[in-house]
């Protein structure tokens, strides 16, 4: 239902329309989820079920957030989160809430303006002083990225000691597999999962080349339990980088 709706959405109604009209027309198409359930910890909507997408991932109809975004949410409350904070290429649900935290001076960016955003950052050289973050979320970024390991040294560059960077991306089994003879968008959706992703990185690998850069890191792997699964969240790992 909602994939249908979706598709008739996009094919009649301009898309500065949706934008504008964004909310009101999920809350619409989230009424036909409304239960108990299960509920989204960003948005607090109680559903019968979520949304089923690709990869087993799982939508909230009613804000748009998916799996990865509300176990980062859920990640960020049970940490101490303050001071200053980039977050590259926010899903608009978390961007909202995050700007609602009073202890974090919350700064949004998306390059190519997908995303809502306050500012235009180039993650391969971000136009920010050194050491001026205390917290850098990375989540699906690096893999669209083509210098990734310049990327990974502008992220150790702006951030303050004993800052974080919380990176996830989409990984595999063994080495990280990359090709820069793909050119095509078909040609990296067949070999990297999407037509915009120039790699498919293992966690071992990404571990170590952001380890390359200076980073101390860790490896985080979340364990659906019971409370997670009520709010959608799947198992998955994340990489934790300090200076």
């Amino acid at each position: 239902m909602y994939q249908t709706f979706k598709k008739i959405a996009n094919r009649i109604i301009p898309e500065s329309v949706l934008r504008r009209n964004e909310k009101f027309l999920r809350g619409i198409i989230a009424l036909k989820y409304k239960g108990q359930n299960f509920q989204c910890n960003i948005c607090d909507y109680r559903l019968k079920h979520f949304v089923k997408q690709g990869h087993n991932d799982l939508l909230c109809p009613n804000c748009g957030s998916l799996s990865r975004t509300r176990r980062l949410y859920y990640t960020l409350l049970n940490l101490p989160i303050k001071g200053k904070v980039l977050h590259f290429s926010p899903p608009k649900a978390l961007l909202t809430k995050l700007r609602e935290i009073e202890a974090i001076d919350y700064y949004s960016s998306d390059f190519d303006g997908q995303f809502e955003s306050d500012y235009k950052f180039d993650i391969t050289s971000i136009s920010q002083p050194s050491q001026s973050f205390d917290v850098i979320l990375c989540y699906h970024i690096l893999e669209h990225i083509q210098e990734d390991i310049r990327a990974m040294e502008e992220l150790f560059r702006v951030l303050k000691a004993n800052g974080r960077v919380y990176i996830q991306t989409p990984f595999k089994e063994g080495k990280i597999y990359e090709n820069n003879l793909l050119k095509s968008r078909e040609q990296r959706r067949l070999a990297f999962g999407q037509e915009d992703h120039v790699r498919i990185y293992s966690l071992k690998g990404l571990n170590m080349r952001l380890q390359s850069v200076g980073f101390k890191t860790k490896i985080i792997e979340c364990i659906k339990n019971t409370k997670e699964n009520y709010y959608g969240l799947l198992s998955e790992s994340y990489i934790v980088a300090e200076k």
